[in-house]
C-alpha cells in the first residue's frame, strides 16, 4: 500500500515539474511571429479606438494603457517568464495531471519550498484524499478511508480492512531519507522541480505566440501559445510584478491537464502534526 500510495504522489509531482517545462522553448532567444490575423485585428481596432480617444480628449491628463509586454516577442515573455518562476523561494501548484499508471486523474494541491519543506493534498480519480507534509527530516501522511480503499484494490479483503482501521484518518510520519520515502520527500524540494522547468539544451524548441490580456483567478495576466507539432499548450504570465507564470493548460489529448502556481515566495505551511502519529519506521522495525 505504501508503495502505490507513494509513486501516485510522485507521478503527480513530476508532471508539474514537466508542465513549467513549456517555458523553455525560447532559452535560446528563439524567434516570434505573429499570434495570427485574429490578434493584429484586435491590435488594430485598439490602436485606432486610443486614436479616437485622444482626438475627442487632447487635453485628458491620463495615459492610455498599453498592452503588456508590449514590444517583446512570445519567446522573449516566455525568457522572461522562466527567469521569473525558476526564481522563486515557494509557490503552490494545484489543478489536475494524469497518471500514466492508472491512466486517470490526479489532483494536486501542494506548496514547496527550497528547503526541501512541502504542504499539500492529492486525490486520484476523486477517490479519496492525501494529505502530505515534509518539515525537516520528516515526511508525515494522513489518508481517508476511501484513498485507502481506491488504492488497495485487488488486494485480500481482511488486508483491506486492517489497513483502513490502522491508517483512516490518521497522522503517520517516516523518515524522509528512508527508502519508503526517499523518492517522494525529494520532490518536494523547489530546487529540484525547478531545475527540471529549466529543460536542457538539447531540448526541440517549441514555438511561442503572442496571445491577449486576460485575468486568471482575478489576476492580470497575458496569454501565451506554445505550438509544438499538432499540440498546443495555453501558458498564462503574469502582468503586474514579476512575470511569474500563473496557469498552464495543457493541449495534448494524450497528457491533459490544468496546473494554476500561486503563493510565490510565501511561507509554506509545513508543521509537525499535532497530537498522536503512527511511526510507521517503528512499525517496520517491529516486523523484522
Amino acid at each position: 500500500m505504501r508503495r502505490r500510495a507513494r509513486r501516485t504522489a510522485l507521478a503527480a509531482l513530476l508532471l508539474a515539474a514537466g508542465a513549467t517545462a513549456c517555458l523553455t522553448g525560447c532559452r535560446s532567444g528563439q524567434g516570434d511571429t505573429s499570434s495570427g490575423d485574429t490578434t493584429r485585428a484586435a491590435e488594430s481596432t485598439a490602436s485606432a479606438a486610443s486614436a479616437q480617444s485622444a482626438s475627442a480628449s487632447p487635453s485628458a491628463s491620463t495615459p492610455t494603457p498599453k498592452e503588456p509586454f508590449t514590444g517583446l516577442t512570445g519567446a522573449q515573455i516566455s525568457e522572461r517568464a522562466l527567469k521569473a518562476t525558476t526564481e522563486a523561494r515557494s509557490l503552490r501548484m494545484s489543478g489536475t495531471v494524469p497518471d500514466e499508471e492508472s491512466g486517470g486523474t490526479i489532483k494536486i494541491d501542494i506548496a514547496l519550498d527550497r528547503r526541501g519543506d512541502c504542504a499539500g493534498t492529492m486525490g486520484m480519480n476523486g477517490q479519496g484524499e492525501a494529505e502530505l507534509i515534509k518539515t525537516g527530516d520528516t515526511l508525515y501522511l494522513k489518508y481517508d478511508e476511501r484513498f485507502l480503499r481506491a488504492q488497495s484494490k485487488g488486494e485480500p479483503q481482511a488486508d483491506t480492512e486492517a489497513l483502513v482501521s490502522l491508517l483512516a484518518g490518521r497522522w503517520t510520519k517516516m523518515s524522509a531519507g528512508g527508502a519508503d520515502a526517499k523518492e517522494m520527500a525529494g520532490f518536494c524540494d523547489l530546487d529540484k522541480l525547478l531545475e527540471n522547468a529549466g529543460g536542457s539544451g538539447d531540448d526541440a524548441p517549441a514555438k511561442v505566440t503572442r496571445g491577449r490580456a486576460t485575468t486568471v483567478d482575478g489576476e492580470p495576466a497575458f496569454t501565451l501559445y506554445e505550438t509544438d507539432g499538432s499540440e498546443r499548450n495555453t501558458v498564462y504570465v503574469a502582468t503586474e510584478g514579476k512575470p511569474y507564470l500563473l496557469r498552464f493548460e495543457s493541449g495534448s489529448k494524450q497528457e491533459p491537464g490544468a496546473l494554476s502556481f500561486t503563493g510565490y515566495d510565501e511561507p509554506v505551511p509545513a508543521e509537525s502534526p499535532s497530537g498522536e502519529v503512527l511511526d510507521l519506521d517503528g512499525l517496520d522495525g517491529m516486523s523484522t
